[in-house]
């Protein structure tokens, strides 16, 4: 390991002088500062102050974090993508990621949402934001599925573990079809992405991605410090694996029955972009499988399962 790796684990949310890491280092503390300086360029959250050495207070490093003991779990300063390393480390063939594996890193180059979007990282770019400004960003190995109509239920089983994580949290979250969490005001406060892999009608491989705004957001966006100032990111980490794992679980009326309640698309006058089209008219239900229920002016009712929907007039919860 290098002398760069070896300070990361040292460090904690209580500010260490640089002659103490100089010393458990064997280095000196020029060489200290120059190394806490690469970790912040790494995108670690790493606080120089006249006291030393910290990690900002809630950084969800597993080393300060005892419930995340016995998950398989990897936090990286920078990486491209989450998806992608944590895809990575499942096709390791010497030791690759089991079910229930996370990634977290504090900025990805890469980051994607549905359809080949950019997910935008605001707040992570190391020297450039308050550590304050972070947000949760990671990827989670979900267990084979071995029916491929389950996987559809999956964004939706996300979706509502994600509100009910942030409602119990900072008392926001309401849930866009199809995988979009916003605050009470319609502005996005997370993103879900689920990548799988297919050999005939047999899931092999699913990795789920979450996006949420904790500390700052984009443009237009939300983020939970809004409502919630000074809630720790580890704190709403847990709570959201937590909420993943009964929900990712559970079967799929209790999935459906949850979003329906956490929606606010239901009952609402929407236009949906599908590759056949724009259709418009009042969001009347979700099907067995997930698809959004469309009943146009005429009558007619569409069922769409892939496409992105834009909410005409004011949000209402139903």
């Amino acid at each position: 390991m290098t002398t760069l790796g070896r300070l990361l684990p040292l460090l904690t949310e209580t500010p260490q002088s640089g002659e103490r890491l100089a010393r458990l280092l064997g280095v000196g503390r020029v060489s200290v500062n120059t190394l806490a300086h690469a970790l912040r360029q790494e995108g670690y959250p790493l606080v120089v102050s006249r006291r030393g050495y910290a990690l900002q207070a809630g950084t969800p490093a597993p080393w300060l974090v005892p419930e995340l003991a016995g998950r398989p779990y990897r936090y990286l300063g920078s990486t491209t993508s989450t998806q992608n390393e944590l895809r990575a480390w499942a096709a390791d063939p010497h030791s690759p990621a089991p079910a229930g594996a996370v990634v977290l890193a504090e900025h990805q180059t890469a980051g994607r949402g549905r359809r080949g979007r950019v997910w935008e990282d605001r707040g992570a770019q190391a020297d450039t934001a308050p550590d304050t400004a972070r947000n949760l960003t990671f990827s989670l190995l979900l267990p084979p599925q071995p029916e491929l109509n389950r996987l559809s239920l999956l964004p939706l089983a996300a979706g509502v573990a994600l509100a009910q994580a942030t409602q119990a949290l900072a008392g926001v979250g309401g849930l866009k079809w199809p995988n979009d969490l916003l605050g009470p005001d319609g502005r996005k406060l997370a993103g879900i992405l689920l990548e799988a892999d297919l050999r005939g009608e047999e899931v092999t491989r699913a990795v789920l991605g979450i996006g949420l705004n904790v500390g700052s957001g984009p443009a237009g966006a939300a983020w939970l410090h809004e409502f919630a100032p000074g809630l720790r990111r580890d704190v709403v980490l847990l709570a959201l694996l937590s909420s993943l794992n009964e929900w990712l679980a559970a079967p799929a009326e209790q999935i459906l029955a949850a979003w329906r309640e956490a929606s606010v698309t239901l009952g609402q006058q929407v236009q949906v972009q599908t590759q056949a089209g724009t259709v418009t008219g009042q969001a009347r239900d979700i099907g067995p499988d997930g698809a959004l229920l469309v009943q146009t002016g005429s009558g007619e009712l569409h069922r769409v399962t892939a496409g992105d929907v834009q909410l005409v007039g004011q949000l209402t919860a139903t």
